[in-house]
C-alpha cells in the first residue's frame, strides 16, 4: 500500500527527508524579510541557527535603519525560482514563516536579529500531498505537524554544507555543518552548534574554529565525518584522507578543501537545542578552484523544482 501511495502521489521520484544537491552558479531561490513597513531581500543574509525551536538569524545592515523588537510583526518569505520573470514575494512563495523576536547581536556594520519561528505555511504542493508525505514518511513520536512544517520551510532554501575543524590544547575534531554562514561584507561568521556536540565546549574554551569550503565530489568523506558531532573525536591519522595545516591557527583541514577561513569566536548565546557562536574571520586562504559545493534542501522544495523543470542536480 505504501508503495502504491508513493507512485500515485510522487511518481518515480525517490522520497528522502532532505535532498543533497549541488548548485551550479548562484542559488536561484530568493528569501524576503518582511514587516508591515518594509521588505528586504535577505537571500544571502539569513541562516538557520537552531532546530528546537527553529531560530533564524537575519542580518540587517546598519544603513538600512531597521529596528526589530518584541512588538514587531515580521516574517520570512521563501520564493521559488521563476525563469525570465521577477519574483514577487507574495505570489511566488513556497513557504512563509511568521517570526517573533528572540535576541540580537550588535555589530558596527549592522545587527544580527535572532528570530524564533511561530507559524509556518507551505505552498510547495497541494495540502493533501503535504499531509500524505508527513503521515506516511516523516511522522515520528512527539513530532507534530507544526514542527514538520517549520523544518520544511527552513530548508526551502539551499543550505550549504561546510567542514568545521577544532584544535585546542591537543584536542582535535572535524565535522560537517549546515547551520552556519558568513555575514556578507562584514568579516563576521555565525554558527549554530547543538549542545550535544562534543566539540562545543572546546570551541568556546579556545575561542577559535576553522571553516573549510569543500566540493560535493567528496560527499561520502564529508558525511563520514558526521559521527564526530557526538562521539569520541578522531585522531588525525585515523581519517581516510590527508590533512593540511592552516597558516595562523595551525589547525587541520582536508587536503581537498577549496579554501578555509580561520575564525575567532567573540560571543555566544543559548538558542534552545543549539548555541549561537558569533565570530570574526582573522585569516583565510583559497586553495582550489570551486567544483561545486554540497547543499541540503527539503524534499518538498526539490519536488516542487522538479515539477517546474528547475531542480538542482542531485549528488
Amino acid at each position: 500500500m505504501k508503495e502504491f501511495i508513493r507512485k500515485l502521489f510522487w511518481g518515480s521520484t525517490e522520497i528522502t527527508e532532505y535532498s543533497t544537491v549541488t548548485v551550479e552558479g548562484a542559488i536561484r531561490e530568493q528569501v524576503f524579510f518582511e514587516t508591515g513597513s518594509f521588505t528586504i531581500n535577505v537571500s544571502d543574509a539569513h541562516w538557520v541557527l537552531c532546530l528546537e525551536p527553529v531560530v533564524f538569524g537575519v542580518w540587517v545592515k546598519r544603513h538600512e535603519n531597521v529596528i526589530i523588537s518584541q512588538e514587531t510583526k515580521c516574517s520570512l518569505c521563501f520564493c521559488s525560482y521563476k525563469p525570465k520573470n521577477e519574483v514577487r514575494p507574495g505570489r511566488d512563495a513556497v513557504a512563509v514563516v511568521t517570526l517573533e523576536y528572540l535576541d540580537k547581536v550588535e555589530d558596527p556594520g549592522g545587527t544580527l536579529y535572532l528570530l524564533k519561528q511561530k507559524k509556518s505555511r507551505l505552498y510547495h504542493v497541494n495540502f493533501l500531498k503535504t499531509l500524505v508525505l508527513f503521515f506516511k514518511y516523516y511522522k515520528k513520536p512527539k513530532w507534530p505537524f507544526a514542527k514538520y512544517k517549520a523544518l520544511v520551510a527552513a530548508y526551502s532554501f539551499p543550505r550549504r554544507v561546510r567542514v568545521v575543524s577544532v584544535s585546542c590544547d591537543g584536542y582535535f575534531n572535524i565535522f560537517p555543518m549546515d547551520l552556519l554562514g558568513e555575514i556578507p561584507h562584514s568579516g563576521k561568521y555565525v554558527f549554530g552548534l547543538r549542545h550535544t556536540n562534543v566539540a562545543l565546549s572546546k570551541i568556546v574554551e579556545g575561542a577559535k574554529v576553522v571553516v573549510s569550503e569543500v566540493p560535493f565530489i567528496y560527499k561520502e568523506a564529508i558525511y563520514g565525518l558526521g559521527k564526530h558531532h557526538g562521539s569520541t573525536p578522531p585522531s588525525p591519522g585515523s581519517l581516510p584522507f590527508t590533512l593540511q595545516t592552516t597558516e595562523n591557527f595551525k589547525s587541520l583541514v582536508p587536503a581537498w578543501a577549496e579554501g578555509y577561513k580561520e575564525i575567532t569566536i567573540l560571543t555566544t548565546k543559548d538558542l534552545g537545542s543549539h548555541r549561537l557562536l558569533w565570530g570574526e574571520v582573522v585569516g583565510e586562504k583559497k586553495l582550489e578552484e570551486g567544483q561545486g559545493n554540497l547543499y541540503h534542501v527539503h524534499f518538498l522544495l526539490y519536488y516542487h523544482q522538479k515539477l517546474r523543470g528547475t531542480a538542482y542536480r542531485v549528488v
